[in-house]
């Protein structure tokens, strides 16, 4: 091997594709033995260059320099090293990989998954609900068109110079690129499907397959899904368990309550257990607790026995299959980042060695028993390719530092892959010196600003000032507007932000500036006293000076007690504060901050999901919900079809108002695949009640 590395398990599950394999025209081979490096040609470099390169030690040529610094990038960010590697391909990769043109890829992303809000069936209304349901502006024909048209060509340039890049052979292997153009290919014909009917089609397929773009443009994404391919067989077979399991208590349920002679005891086969699809429905929500313990009373009042079936139903659906079910994705999900971070170390070596192999000068010495060849380069050449790589300042920095230390002028490559260890290690952002004073008092000052009780006595205040918020809301809870004072309120608010702006003032005195900003949580309390600044001057000039009795009448864009509302919230926020002063709090919050980002390839497949799902609902069930007759929304009322939208029966979508709940839009419709989710995790109460009025239209 190149260099030691420890035992890594076979995983064929993980990645199929080589890391690194041999092409011809402009790709390197480095994989070869020295003959075959110094005879090709078309490698990254011909034997001229390799001679040029030798054993005086002299300057590498350009194209060596940005092949090694490429490679270098390519470990940073483990990518493969499969790709071009001629001078203009090379300039073109760089260019691709930049955060400007990342970034610029991920706003046209960004744009064409937003096209859903305000496209027809438009989101722009102030409510969802179908009663007052006004939408405030619909796009015209062509003008949404026209904005995707153009992300459509900025997609179709993304993956011709992907395709480029990585050259034919690996492109056939590339299943996510092939994936790619037949989704634009759809969407450019759908496109233009939607131009020739003038924008009044019902099915827009393109909109479906919108989140595929963010899907291959993440690789952590990519992975996550490809996890959740590999885990469907095993979640296959937990589901079928499910299902046997349902049908089993279904059958046993319909024996069990069966229909009786006396009506009065027929409550419980009439309302939950009629016929096989009630008892179905019945038991598949009692799998998630929605509708316990109503299912079980009726059964329960007459005899108490009965609530042994709903236990055991429950004790094996939903306390040890559902949990099976999580320990089995868990388990799956927990291997595959294990060898998801096998493979990565694996190909940030195998960057970094191949990087030597471009810098490798021909300088052959002595080494061991054998008299074996030790390839060296020389340490000016190794600065100066760090120079040119794109990586974080600080580490640049501290690599280069140590590059600079070695004694002898060469490095090997065993020192070459040591000094990239240094990316494993977390960054320290040092703050700037704090500014010096003359005066001995001004020095003590800083030295007592600086100290932590400084810190816990702002926190003290802000924690006063949240009582004094506390006990303001509680002695206004039962008084109605009219005979609210404000003059606690506003004085509170005023005293605490001079404060507040006390303190900013001395932080600044003490630390600068500079090591001012440098600290975040500065940040945040300089912009929160700023607002409330703000907020607090606005209220002054618009109601003047407060005083016993002030209630004052509407003078601008926000009343009085809205004014002092928004300072409250804002001052809230600023309790956040004290977080990082309390240990075990400040390591509760950093844990759950590292999930958050942790977690962001999972939050991308439910974003991909919510998408997909709300797009479908709204197709499908559009306008399927009518109106009241009491809407003031004219142009809905026409699908009021049938008197039962008024029967007010306790529990069903009319009686509770549900009438927000609905699939008109996009944005109502994310909100109900999202709600529907939170309730199938946390078993909620009240899932079903937007799938009842869709009954009809889903059978």
């Amino acid at each position: 091997p190149p260099f030691p590395l420890s035992p890594l398990p076979r995983v064929p599950q993980m990645e199929t594709e080589p890391l690194l394999q041999g092409a011809g025209g402009s790709w390197g081979v480095y994989g070869a033995d020295e003959e075959s490096r110094r005879s090709d040609s078309s490698g990254p470099r011909s034997s001229g260059s390799r001679q040029s390169s030798g054993s005086t030690g002299g300057q590498l040529d350009d194209l060596c320099i940005q092949q090694a610094a490429v490679f270098i990038e390519d470990a940073i960010q483990y990518r493969t090293i499969n790709h071009r590697v001629d001078s203009q391909s090379l300039k073109l990769y760089r260019w691709y990989y930049s955060k400007a043109c990342q970034r610029f890829l991920s706003t046209t992303i960004f744009v064409i998954l937003t096209l859903a809000f305000f496209e027809k069936p438009s989101s722009l209304s102030l409510t969802s609900d179908l009663r007052f349901r006004h939408v405030i502006w619909e796009p015209s024909c062509g003008l949404m068109e026209g904005i995707e048209a153009l992300c459509l060509l900025l997609f179709m340039v993304d993956v011709i110079i992907k395709s480029y890049l990585i050259g034919w052979e690996e492109f056939r292997k590339a299943k996510w690129l092939i994936a790619y153009i037949l989704v634009l290919a759809v969407s450019a014909i759908d496109w233009m499907v939607s131009m020739g009917l003038f924008c009044e089609e019902r099915v827009r397929v393109r909109r479906i397959l919108r989140p595929f773009f963010l899907l291959q443009n993440s690789s952590l994404m990519k992975k996550t899904l490809k996890c959740l391919r590999q885990t469907l067989p095993q979640i296959a077979s937990v589901m079928l368990l499910l299902a046997l399991h349902l049908l089993l208590f279904t059958m046993i349920a319909m024996l069990l309550f069966a229909r009786a002679q006396n009506s009065k005891e027929n409550k419980e086969w009439k309302t939950y257990f009629q016929n096989v699809p009630t008892s179905l429905t019945s038991l598949l929500v009692l799998l998630t607790t929605a509708n316990n313990p109503d299912v079980m009373i009726p059964a329960y009042s007459k005899n108490r026995g009965y609530a042994l079936f709903f236990i055991t139903f429950s004790i094996i659906g939903t306390y040890l299959l559902m949990n099976l079910l999580t320990a089995i994705i868990y388990n799956q999900f927990r291997g595959y980042l294990l060898s998801s971070v096998q493979t990565s170390i694996v190909r940030r070596c195998l960057g970094i060695r191949c990087a030597f192999e471009v810098l490798c000068c021909g300088h052959a010495t002595k080494a061991g028993r054998r008299g074996s060849l030790r390839m060296m380069v020389s340490t000016s050449t190794v600065v100066q390719v760090l120079q040119k790589v794109t990586m974080s300042p600080m580490h640049k920095q501290e690599i280069i530092k140590q590059a600079k230390a070695f004694t002898h002028d060469c490095v090997t490559a065993e020192q070459f892959r040591i000094l990239f260890d240094e990316l494993q290690k977390e960054t320290m952002r040092e703050h700037p010196l704090k500014p010096e004073y003359r005066s001995s008092f001004l020095q003590k000052l800083q030295l007592l600003l600086c100290h932590r009780n400084a810190d816990y006595v702002g926190n003290l205040m802000v924690t006063v000032h949240l009582i004094c918020i506390f006990v303001a809301l509680v002695l206004d809870a039962d008084k109605p507007m009219s005979e609210r004072d404000g003059f606690f309120s506003e004085v509170v608010n005023g005293s605490f932000v001079l404060y507040y702006l006390l303190e900013m003032a001395l932080k600044i005195f003490a630390l600068g500036i500079k090591g001012y900003c440098s600290y975040k949580s500065n940040l945040f309390d300089g912009l929160l006293t700023l607002i409330l600044l703000i907020l607090q001057l606005s209220s002054l000039g618009a109601y003047g000076f407060p005083h016993p009795g002030w209630n004052p009448d509407l003078h601008g864009l926000l009343t009085l007690w809205e004014t002092v509302r928004l300072a409250n919230m804002l001052i809230v926020f600023r309790f956040l504060r004290i977080i990082p002063n309390i240990k075990l709090m400040a390591l509760v919050a950093g844990s759950l901050l590292d999930l958050i980002k942790n977690l962001r390839a999972f939050a991308g497949i439910l974003v991909v999901a919510y998408y997909v799902f709300a797009i479908v609902g709204v197709v499908l069930f559009k306008d399927k919900i009518p109106a009241p007759n009491n809407s003031t929304n004219s142009s809905l009322n026409t699908h009021v079809a049938s008197p039962e939208n008024a029967t007010l029966r306790c529990g069903t979508y009319e009686q509770l108002e549900y009438w927000p709940n609905n699939f008109n839009d996009f944005a109502v419709s994310c909100r109900i695949q999202r709600r529907t989710l939170l309730h199938l995790l946390l078993q909620g109460n009240s899932t079903p009640d937007i799938i009842v009025p869709l009954l009809p239209w889903i059978i």
